[in-house]
């Protein structure tokens, strides 16, 4: 059995004073502000943790990771995809591929989509070359658009699961 999901976040940018490293897909890009959140605001793992996660009939972010819990306070997003993992695998379910895209005018990604495949494919269990990363802009139009947040999308395929009667 092949399952499809797709996910969706969006941050605003933090303060300039708050001095907040930009976390995209693990890595720390360099870039003058980054994303305000209760964790590290990883906007491209959020959406692929709720893509995994509507894939495998399992809810939401919020509902495994809410904002309100103490211990995800400040947490690598990496973490977070790491239980999500841990949890499709206890249902049966395995990664196939996925595709994750930035949207927002700037930091342009394109230097650092290898590495940023490197980093979360092995996590995932599939090659880098199985997990697509891209970005693109909204023509200056909206909150991604003015400079104030970035957001992000995911779809992915899983397979396998638990045999339903």
């Amino acid at each position: 059995m092949v399952r499809v999901g797709i996910g969706f976040d969006a941050h605003r940018f933090s303060d300039t004073t708050e001095n907040r490293p930009l976390a995209l897909m693990g890595l720390r890009v360099p870039f003058d502000r980054g994303l305000a959140g209760h964790s590290d605001a990883d906007v491209m793992i959020h959406a692929l943790i709720d893509a995994l996660l509507g894939a495998a009939g399992l809810g939401d972010i919020g509902r495994h990771f809410p904002d309100s819990a103490h211990e995800f306070k400040g947490i690598d997003s990496t973490e977070l995809l790491k239980k999500t993992i841990e949890m499709i695998h206890s249902k049966g379910w395995r990664v196939v591929n996925a595709d994750v895209g930035l949207i927002g005018e700037l930091p342009k990604i394109a230097p650092y989509a290898v590495a940023m495949s490197e980093r979360i494919a092995p996590i995932l269990g599939i090659q880098p070359c199985a997990l697509n990363i891209k970005a693109t802009t909204t023509e200056k139009m909206g909150f991604a658009g003015r400079g104030e947040g970035l957001a992000a999308q995911a779809i992915a395929l899983i397979e396998g699961g638990e045999t339903v009667n």
